[in-house]
């Protein structure tokens, strides 16, 4: 992260795209489609005149008028640069939703017998740009529910008057959805370094324990015995002696995606119950 975001003056990339596509992911997609799909156009004469109805794309062009954009197939253009400039027009102009529906249409007419490979990079991208969807049995599916990406922008937001909770959990975020280098593992210590700099503070002692925060809580704000059990259970799977704390092993599993995205939405969610349990 640059400065602007290390003082959460600008955002940082959110931990998933749930109802949006930003610039970066709808060229990207866009891409795909070129080098995967559109590569393959031939103008279906010797001397390259641009006329899409003798070319081997006229009867992909006339599915997308009829299949897709429901209109009248004779309305369609008639040069293949005519009808990708609408194609393109329309795909960087649509709503996210829209975008992902012409996606879905391209893999299940398999153009050209396209299909694996549309899906292996649009998937690709997909993940690359954190988005919260994939392609799964030719349909986009969402992995990541919009509740638990809220549940880490509130967490970001409720902490401004704890600088150090909000610090590890945008930093956190920022190595988790880093698109050149991503470093999971220390996005998995922040999170949790988040959870002990909150309860710090909530008993007011720079060397308290994530324990002792959790008994306050339980005292204090009723947290449920088997809730406080539970995190504490989490929380020393990052401590014990093959966790998260310690160098890894021969032998040891490298951390994923998956596990970085868990801890920091399970953490941002307790972050939050936390905050709540003070302030009712």
């Amino acid at each position: 992260m640059d400065f602007s975001q290390r003082m959460g003056l600008a955002p940082v990339h959110v931990v998933a795209q749930t109802e949006s596509i930003d610039g970066e992911l709808l060229v990207s997609l866009w891409n795909v489609i070129c080098l995967q799909l559109f590569s393959q156009y031939r103008p279906g004469n010797h001397i390259g005149i641009d006329i899409l109805a003798h070319s081997n794309f006229n009867e992909l062009a006339l599915k997308v008028y009829s299949g897709f954009f429901k209109k009248p197939v004779d309305f369609a253009p008639e040069s293949w640069k005519s009808f990708k400039q609408e194609l393109r027009d329309f795909f960087f102009k649509s709503p996210w939703h829209r975008i992902y529906s012409f996606l879905e249409f391209l893999v299940s007419i398999n153009y050209g017998n396209s299909s694996g490979q549309l899906v292996r990079e649009f998937n690709k991208v997909l993940e690359r740009e954190n988005s919260a969807y994939r392609f799964l049995s030719g349909c986009v599916t969402p992995i990541t529910s919009t509740e638990e990406v809220k549940e880490v922008e509130s967490a970001i937001g409720k902490s401004d008057r704890y600088a150090g909770v909000r610090t590890h959990l945008q930093t956190a975020l920022g190595l988790l959805t880093d698109r050149e280098n991503p470093d999971y593992r220390n996005s998995i210590k922040e999170s949790i370094s988040a959870v002990e700099s909150l309860a710090k503070k909530l008993v007011d002692d720079d060397k308290a324990t994530l324990g002792q925060a959790l008994k306050t809580l339980e005292t204090k704000h009723g947290l449920h015995t088997s809730l406080k059990s539970a995190f504490m259970t989490l929380y020393g799977y990052t401590s014990d002696a093959s966790g998260i704390r310690h160098g890894l092993l021969d032998g040891d599993k490298p951390c994923t995606k998956a596990d970085a995205r868990f801890m920091l939405i399970c953490c941002s969610a307790f972050i939050n119950f936390a905050i709540d349990s003070i302030e009712e």
